[in-house]
């Protein structure tokens, strides 16, 4: 079983490598990291060509879904971007907020803080700036964020929980989030979930979609709303690098899904949440009242 180290250097090497690689070599793959297929050319990717802001050198083709679009994001807003690669939702983000505002992205990767930083230079955008970062603990300021943004990248973190508790710190009251992710309906074979290629490719680090909403409403969050969802299907000849002809077999039989999920959600103003407490308290015949 491999530990939460080996799991994150796993991840680091993938996508350092993958940084050095051009879009079409990582959007044939399984979110940019696994093995092409020949079946398939987009596993996962949606289309960034349309979306205002839009930087082609920028997309790596990494995503699962587009959060931005969904992000409700306004002129003068402070925007993070959770696993910022090399800069593409943060662009996108910066068309929205405008130069009024303020853009950071946080990737716990080298080589993408560079290639960030190199496409932000090379825009003039000096709004946009790029931190190396562990989303598990987030080199961020409480309350200082108004919109939150992740594109298939949460799968990646070990600890999902730590990572929205981050997320919850750092937003302001009121604030909200917008992430794409993968998530399960039903188990994957082991030998899959123990793959690290698969891991770094966002399918065996996803948890089932009722866990992955449970941690969101157990933090506290508010307006829980899946925002859009799509199937992701992974093509026989990548999963037969992991599993012989009978598992593969069982497998498809098994009716175990793999979905991309958009989610967004609030932290609850502090005026709302105090109002919670006390109708809480009030309502157990407590003397608080």
């Amino acid at each position: 079983m491999k530990t939460t180290d080996d799991i994150k250097q796993n991840v680091r090497a993938k996508y350092a490598e993958i940084a050095q690689q051009d879009r079409a070599d990582n959007a044939a793959s399984c979110c940019g990291s696994g093995g092409c297929s020949t079946e398939v050319h987009n596993i996962m990717t949606d289309d960034y060509s349309k979306l205002e802001g839009h930087v082609a050198e920028a997309d790596l083709g990494l995503g699962c879904g587009l959060p931005t679009q969904f992000a409700g994001i306004k002129p003068g807003d402070t925007v993070l971007d959770l696993g910022s690669g090399a800069g593409n939702d943060c662009f996108v983000a910066r068309h929205e907020t405008g130069p009024d505002g303020r853009v950071i992205g946080v990737d716990f990767t080298p080589e993408m803080i560079a290639k960030a930083r190199a496409n932000a230079q090379q825009l003039g955008y000096a709004n946009v700036k790029f931190r190396e970062g562990d989303i598990e603990q987030l080199p961020l300021s409480d309350a200082m964020v108004d919109v939150v943004v992740s594109n298939c990248v949460l799968n990646l973190v070990p600890d999902k929980k730590k990572a929205f508790t981050e997320i919850l710190r750092v937003l302001k009251p009121g604030g909200h989030f917008s992430i794409s992710d993968v998530v399960l309906q039903g188990e994957l074979p082991d030998a899959l979930q123990q793959a690290a290629e698969m891991y770094a490719g966002c399918v065996s680090g996803a948890l089932q979609e009722s866990d992955y909403l449970g941690i969101i409403h157990q933090l506290g969050f508010g307006e829980v709303t899946v925002q859009k969802r799509k199937a992701i299907t992974v093509p026989d000849d990548i999963l037969a690098n992991f599993l012989n002809a009978g598992e593969l077999a069982a497998f498809k039989a098994s009716g175990t899904g793999i979905f991309s999920i958009t989610i967004s959600a609030t932290k609850p103003e502090v005026k709302a949440a105090k109002e919670e407490l006390k109708a809480a308290c009030c309502g157990s015949g407590s003397a608080c009242c």
